[in-house]
């Protein structure tokens, strides 16, 4: 972002622990907000204590990926002047991100309507497994409760096989990303008539919004889809392939990609077989065409075929490991593999922002805030608070 960050001037409180919530925030951070990330006094968020721990350190490597560029503050809310110091926060604040059960805030006493009677303008952002309403707003949720409940389970994984869990937790990680673009919204609404709203984010609710073609295949065939492996429903080839080292995708989105992938890789006859012409005849026989093509593929490293299809610029891609994704050069470049600002341990890497402007080489601030690090500042410099008086507060464990 080039110069003037979009959300420069915002100030937000998270309240947000573990995931959701962190990374929601997190992002603001990159597009330039100031946010302060507020834990318990002592424990903190428990992905503090998330495995692995940073060498030299106790940090976890987990929290450090999740909360870089936050101010860091503790503070008790389970005691009325907890409370009471959060809505004077909130009085000079933006916005609000939390992802407690619902109800938690109102018990806390600072609830949506707490913070709208001291800050008209303020944006709470909620984030929770099934919502702020409906018959199971109450129940307990994590990613895997989501990912199961909302059909992404039952749409991964091998044909035929188990379902499974998606690699990374991807029901925290979209809700996540719907909180950053609603909270966004909610401050264009407030620029034109001055109020805030209470955005409401279920992780199910993302994990349904996601479901992309699986839907509209349930209902224009009445065909309940499942697990297809890496292949693609509606196109053919768009999957994994296995060469003689390893694996590697082909992506042939039309009928011309494909004409030219089988005279790239030497199957020009395969072009014009009936059961491969068009890609409707390539999806109906995709298992024969699969077999036929790891067949060949598996006659030569997977380094051969790659530079093959790339000279020829038909979309592929070697299956990386988080480790080639590290080395990756063109990554590198995107600044997307940063070192972390560590205090400790200079080879800690985190992924950079994908929020990026052309022309604007700057990083975004890795640097993860320890536990309470910014109290006494964040006090003094919002609420005044005297040495005293953050003296007091401290031995009652409110901070």
């Amino acid at each position: 972002m080039l110069g003037h960050k979009p959300l420069s001037g915002i100030r937000v409180l998270d309240l947000s622990r573990v995931l959701a919530g962190p990374f929601c925030a997190m992002h603001l951070a990159d597009l330039g907000a100031e946010v302060i990330k507020i834990e318990l006094p002592v424990s903190g968020d428990d992905a503090r204590r998330f495995p692995p721990l940073i060498p030299d350190s106790h940090d976890s490597a987990y929290y450090y990926s999740i909360n870089r560029g936050k101010l860091g503050i503790t503070l008790d809310l389970r005691q009325p002047e907890g409370a009471e110091i959060l809505l004077a926060l909130a009085e000079r604040a933006d916005v609000v991100v939390e992802n407690f059960s619902p109800g938690t805030m109102e018990r806390f006493g600072v609830g949506y309507t707490q913070l709208e009677r001291v800050n008209a303008g303020i944006i709470l952002c909620s984030i929770s497994g099934f919502g702020q309403s409906g018959p199971l707003s109450a129940a307990p949720a994590y990613d895997i409760v989501a990912q199961a409940l909302g059909g992404t389970m039952s749409l991964t994984g091998p044909e035929g096989g188990a379902p499974l869990r998606c690699g990374i937790s991807i029901g925290d990680m979209v809700a996540a990303l719907y909180g950053v673009i609603g909270i966004i919204g909610a401050l264009r609404v407030r620029d034109q008539n001055g109020r805030g709203r209470h955005v409401d984010i279920a992780m199910l609710d993302c994990q349904v919004a996601f479901l992309e073609t699986a839907m509209g295949i349930y209902s224009a065939t009445g065909e309940v889809p499942g697990p297809i492996g890496s292949r693609h429903p509606s196109i053919t080839p768009f999957q994994e392939f296995s060469a003689a080292d390893g694996y590697f995708v082909i992506a042939a989105g039309n009928d011309q990609l494909w004409r030219q992938l089988c005279a790239t890789v030497g199957l020009p006859n395969l072009a014009q077989d009936p059961r491969f012409i068009d890609n409707q005849a390539r999806t109906r026989n995709h298992k024969a065409l699969e077999e036929i093509l790891n067949q060949h593929f598996r006659s030569q490293p997977r380094a051969h075929w790659l530079a093959m299809l790339a000279e020829a610029k038909i979309p592929c891609a070697p299956v990386a490991t988080v480790a080639e994704v590290a080395a990756n050069p063109h990554l590198q470049a995107r600044r997307m593999i940063l070192h972390a600002d560590h205090p400790n341990y200079p080879d800690l890497l985190v992924p950079g922002s994908p929020l990026k402007t052309v022309g604007d080489t700057a990083s975004p601030n890795t640097r993860a805030p320890a536990l309470g690090e910014h109290t006494d500042h964040v006090l003094r410099e919002l609420l005044g608070y005297d040495a005293a008086r953050l003296e007091m507060l401290r031995a009652r464990k409110i901070i």
